[in-house]
């Protein structure tokens, strides 16, 4: 399972060359590059490229440097990338021959895990033109080991990005190496070659990786990783006697047959040459108008899996727009509902209070009057009653309403209870008022739940139609590779025998041979492109033909 994923930092975290940069403070930015250059390439060793570039800054001030690694452009998707994996669980490392001057703030900024870099040595503010660190002279392997043994990891557990040739100790001893907008030596190593200067598709790249190798991991023994394990004592009698480093060597050997394996074109199956010459080259031209084909075909799947995951990133970043929409409608509502349910009590307790102040006026007794005279009313109008019982109960509503007349309500507490029913009918019109606001914001809230789910719909079946335009890509591509073994094996059964013979040049300029292995070079470096699934023209596919390379 994968846990750690480790960035180099110039040209693949930022864009650029950090020591380049601050080159140009010393005006010796065209120096430090060309030593760059050769550093990366692998044509000196980094040790030395760093402490030619480092003197060449003696004097630089540190305060601008500092305002230099503030400026820094940070590659297309570095922010995403680090932010994704992170949510995901994986913990990010940079380790970097570049120097803590620039990389502090990269780190706080994208809120890495660890940071490993060299220091510019510096006095009153100035840099002396030495540098000290762990990368100095030490691999980066070397050091993700170290952090790893700290850890309790094992390097499988790992993926590593870099570009130059300080990455390839690292990226042929992790899990999982990757090129990313790399040197040709760097690419010749790597598990994986990302070639564009965007670090999503090292994301997409991950991703899958890390799908496959959660797919396999139930048909692992649980206690394989108890099993492996050797007590104490048998690990320092190792190491005494010089085996541990023979074992390193022989898992690193057997790293690299793995990858060397992993690169070979496939052997072809059911596939019978024809019995006579003008049969193979029929073949022949049958074979390379399909592997054209199949090339294109190809192609249109990988832009389609790329036009989809546009389609898929677009939508989920108007999901996250609509889904904040919708929780922003919700936080209103509940506010507003605070509001409402605040001045209904407001309106009540006033209304308590008015209820209070009338019957302590007089108007319970006023009201008492009132029900019984209704009362009476009522029987005389509803019943049929002898003479006499209805003459009393005339009179006895007669007296009722003469008591009636002679109730009086307090002036004083009767103003005092208008007052309080202005008061509470503008309570209650606050609550009406909150209560159409709060409606309102429930309404929108529901609708931009419903547009998200809707989005969240399409941004699924986007992610659908990338993963299998994907599978369409990978099926094409071993189709292809499949057809090509196929013409190898006829471009062996033609041999060279239909090949001009080459006549000789009076160009002193060019010599045949060292035309042939500049096109051979170039061979290699097409066919380093087709293993990582580039497609090839009619023209450099005519050149792998040419000198059978496979």
């Amino acid at each position: 399972m994968i846990k750690l994923v480790v960035f180099d930092l110039d040209n693949v975290i930022i864009n650029g060359e950090g020591i380049d940069e601050i080159g140009k403070l010393a005006n010796v930015q065209d120096k430090i590059a060309e030593i760059t250059e050769q550093a990366m390439n692998g044509d000196i060793d980094f040790e030395t490229s760093i402490n030619e570039r480092v003197k060449l800054l003696e004097g630089a001030s540190v305060e601008e440097i500092k305002k230099i690694a503030d400026e820094l452009p940070l590659n297309n998707g570095a922010e995403e990338t680090i932010k994704v994996l992170k949510d995901k669980g994986y913990e990010i490392a940079i380790i970097s021959g570049s120097f803590d001057v620039i990389a502090d703030s990269i780190k706080d900024k994208l809120n890495i895990d660890y940071l490993f870099t060299n220091s510019l040595s510096e006095k009153d503010g100035k840099l002396t033109g030495e540098v000290t660190g762990p990368l100095v002279s030490g691999s980066k392997l070397d050091v993700l080991s170290d952090l790893l043994k700290e850890k309790d990891y094992d390097l499988a557990d790992c993926i590593a990005v870099g570009d130059g040739a300080n990455d390839i100790s690292m990226l042929e001893g992790v899990g999982y190496g990757i090129a990313f907008n790399a040197k040709p030596k760097v690419k010749e190593i790597a598990d994986v070659i990302v070639e564009d200067n965007d670090l999503n598709d090292v994301l997409t790249v991950i991703e899958d990786l890390d799908s496959k190798v959660k797919a396999k991991e139930p048909e692992k023994p649980e206690d394989s990783k108890v099993e492996a394990k050797e007590p104490e004592e048998a690990k320092d009698s190792k190491a005494e006697n010089g085996e541990d480093n023979s074992s390193k060597k022989e898992a690193k050997d057997s790293k690299k047959s793995k990858k060397s394996k992993k690169s070979k074109l496939p052997e072809p199956t059911n596939f019978v040459l024809a019995d006579t010459m003008d049969g193979v080259k029929v073949q022949k031209d049958e074979k390379e108008k399909l592997i054209s084909q199949i090339a294109d075909e190809r192609e249109a799947f990988n832009k389609e899996a790329k036009e989809q995951r546009k389609i898929r990133d677009e939508l989920n970043n108007s999901l996250k727009e609509n889904l904040q929409k919708a929780i922003e409608y919700r936080d209103a509502r509940n506010e507003i509902n605070k509001d409402v349910e605040a001045n209904k009590k407001k309106r009540n307790d006033v209304n308590e209070k008015i209820k209070n102040l009338e019957w302590s006026s007089g108007k319970r007794d006023k009201v008492k009057l009132e029900n019984e005279i209704k009362k009476i009313d009522k029987i005389i109008e509803t019943r049929v009653l002898d003479i006499k019982k209805e003459n009393q109960l005339v009179k006895n509503a007669n007296d009722l309403r003469k008591q009636l007349t002679e109730v009086k309500e307090d002036d004083k507490v009767k103003d005092e209870a208008q007052e309080l029913k202005k008061e509470s009918e503008l309570y209650h019109a606050n609550v009406v008022e909150h209560s159409a606001k709060a409606q309102e914001a429930h309404e929108n809230m529901l609708k931009y739940f419903r547009k998200t789910d809707e989005i969240r719909t399409a941004a699924d079946e986007a992610h659908k139609n990338f993963i299998q335009a994907r599978k369409n890509a990978s099926a094409k591509h071993e189709d292809f590779k499949m057809v090509l073994s196929e013409i190898h094996v006829i471009n062996k059964k033609l041999g060279r025998n239909n090949k001009p013979k080459r006549q000789k040049s009076n160009n002193k300029g060019s010599s045949p041979n060292k035309r042939n292995k500049e096109e051979k070079e170039k061979a290699e470096v097409i066919f380093d492109k087709f293993k990582h699934g580039k497609k090839l023209s009619t023209e450099e596919l005519l050149l792998l033909q040419k000198y059978d390379i496979s």
